[in-house]
């Protein structure tokens, strides 16, 4: 299989995951399954970072769950390893850019992204934020098809593509 089917192997997986909810272990659980990372204890930390971080609409958990993924690659094992952490977080940098920008072209956006918030991610694909914490809130998100293959479970896809595109090149 070469790397560009991989990488979309990977971005249906994620997608496909998020059907039973939880952006964050969407992403990280096909990044872990399809590329052989991580282990169940990383896969169950990553349970409370999905609706932006416990459902308060801060960074987008499907981004928080690529990040996972590339720091089990390329993270740090030691604390004074100041150079592993400069690197690790250059590789993030341009995680979230390749996400920013494939969010705008996925979804046909006319302007970039300016913030990776999940609340803001929200407004620009359903043009109005929810308030997930709220179970009403988190209703309406259900009925307005939050977990349609086009809205939030496309956004996980973004987030594993971009992640499994850099994790691949920095195993090459």
């Amino acid at each position: 299989m070469s790397n560009e089917e991989l990488i979309t192997r990977i971005g249906r997986v994620a997608l496909e995951n998020d059907h039973y909810s939880g952006c964050s272990q969407a992403v990280l659980g096909a990044l872990q399954t399809e590329l052989g990372i991580g282990n169940a204890e990383s896969f169950r930390a990553a349970t409370t970072l999905s609706g932006g971080v416990a459902r308060q609409g801060e960074t987008c958990g499907a981004l928080l769950g690529a990040l996972l993924g590339l720091g089990l690659v390329c993270g740090r094992d030691d604390m004074q390893d100041t150079p592993a952490y400069g690197h690790a977080v250059i590789e993030a940098e341009a995680v979230i850019e390749d996400f920013k920008n494939s969010m705008q072209t996925r979804f046909g956006m006319r302007t970039p992204l300016q913030t990776t918030l999940c609340r803001d991610i929200q407004a620009r694909l359903f043009g109005r934020s929810f308030k997930m914490a709220d179970e009403a809130e988190r209703k309406a998100f259900l009925d307005a098809g939050g977990h349609d293959d086009d809205k939030c479970p496309q956004v996980c896809a973004v987030a594993a593509e971009a992640a499994a595109l850099a994790i691949l090149k920095l195993r090459a």
